[in-house]
This record gives structure tokens, C-alpha cells and sequence, in this order.
């Protein structure tokens, strides 16, 4: 090692550290939302405080504690190939509208909660992101999207027929799910075959729902 090197270690491991009050900062925000905040929204939680700090930064400083948010748990998928029939894609990823009960986006996902696995199939307004129905069950057959669909068309007036928009999972394709929404005046719209950008407001809600509320549920006994 060079003797230039050396001593420049030497007198920096006696320099006050620059970061130190950003640290401790970091780390508590990090702490009071148990580990879901990323780099961006601690940046931005610390520049609403009043304390700017590039986000290269903040990466850094997270990265020397170890302290990294939690990754999105692998979703569930529902598609068992060419079951039944599939619906065009009607949505086109136009998930804006003007009115409530226009567009409406589902899918089913799977989690563990207290080594149980359960599957949670809701109904989300593209309006208003509002949830308009929702099934838990402990397995994903047909019952669970039936019961949620149902649900849904008991909030329907009757001169609203929403487009109702999914994956091509195997429940979407059965006679009996079809014939619900022709009957409700429902016009069926699927994503196209492994192209989850189709359904991205129904994909971000389970990425939030699974990172940030499920944990939560597994702390309390």
C-alpha cells in the first residue's frame, strides 16, 4: 500500500461523519414504516421534512446499514391454457374514465398469511380506485369469482353496464362467469396471453396490498 494511502485512511477514520445526522434520519423512517420504503420515498419523505438529499445519496447511506425495503412477493396466476373462451381486449390500456361504474379491472392473487394460504379476488373502479366487491376463500375455484362478481352487480343501477376487464385466467373463461356478465349487461375485456401491462392498475394494487398490509397482518398474534 502507499505510504500516501496509508495516512489518508488514517486521518480520515478520525473525521466526523457528514452523513451522520442523515443516518439516523434514514433509518428512522426507515424503521417507523417497518421496512417498505425504498431509497425514492425516503428521499422524498426527507425533502418533505426539509431536509433535501439527492436520491443517489440516500441509496448509498441505505446501503451501508443494510437496510433495503421488502421485495414484492411472485403473484399468483391463473391462466391453464386454452380453457373455455377468451374476450378481446376491449380496455386497450385506457384506464382513465369520467364516471363511476364505467371500467372496472379484477384478478385473483395468492398469499400466505400465518402459513395459510388464501386467494383474494376484488373488483377495482378505475374511476376512483375504489374496491367495488371483493371473495376471500382458501382455494381459487370458481365459487371465489362468482361470489365477488355477484357481489359487485348488486351496486349496479340499471343503465350502468361496465366494461369489466381481466387476465385469461381458466375462472374468466367459463360458460357460467359469461353468462353472468351478459345477463348484468357487462361487456367482458381480457389482457392478451402473459401481458401483465394490460391490467397494470389491478397489478399495483396487489404490489402495494402485498408489501405493505399483508406484513402487517403477520406481526399481529
Amino acid at each position: 500500500m502507499p505510504r500516501s494511502v496509508y495516512y489518508y485512511w488514517c486521518r480520515a477514520a478520525f473525521r466526523p461523519d457528514r452523513y451522520a445526522d442523515e443516518k439516523e434520519r434514514i433509518a428512522a423512517i426507515f424503521h417507523q414504516h417497518r421496512g417498505r420504503y425504498g431509497y425514492r420515498r425516503i428521499t422524498w419523505t426527507l425533502r418533505r421534512q426539509g431536509h433535501p438529499l439527492n436520491h443517489k445519496t440516500v441509496q448509498r447511506l441505505m446501503g451501508r446499514p443494510g437496510l433495503a425495503s421488502r421485495l414484492r412477493p411472485k403473484r399468483y396466476r391463473s391462466y391453464r391454457g386454452e380453457e373455455g373462451e377468451a374476450a378481446p381486449n376491449r380496455l386497450q390500456r385506457q384506464f382513465d374514465t369520467d364516471r363511476p361504474n364505467h371500467k372496472w379491472v379484477t384478478d385473483v392473487t395468492e398469499f400466505k398469511v400465518r402459513g395459510e394460504r388464501l386467494y383474494l379476488s376484488p373488483i377495482l373502479d378505475l374511476y376512483n380506485q375504489e374496491i367495488v366487491s371483493y371473495e376471500i376463500a382458501r382455494n381459487p375455484r370458481l365459487p371465489l369469482v362468482m361470489t365477488m362478481l355477484k357481489r359487485a352487480t348488486r351496486r349496479l343501477a340499471t343503465d350502468e353496464t361496465p366494461m369489466l376487464h381481466s387476465d385469461q385466467g381458466w375462472q374468466y373463461r367459463m360458460a357460467l362467469y359469461r353468462q353472468t356478465l351478459t345477463q348484468h349487461g357487462i361487456e367482458p375485456s381480457m389482457s392478451r396471453k402473459g401481458n401483465c401491462h394490460d391490467n397494470a392498475v389491478m397489478e399495483n394494487f396487489f404490489g402495494i396490498l402485498k408489501s405493505e398490509v399483508v406484513p402487517e397482518i403477520r406481526t399481529r398474534r
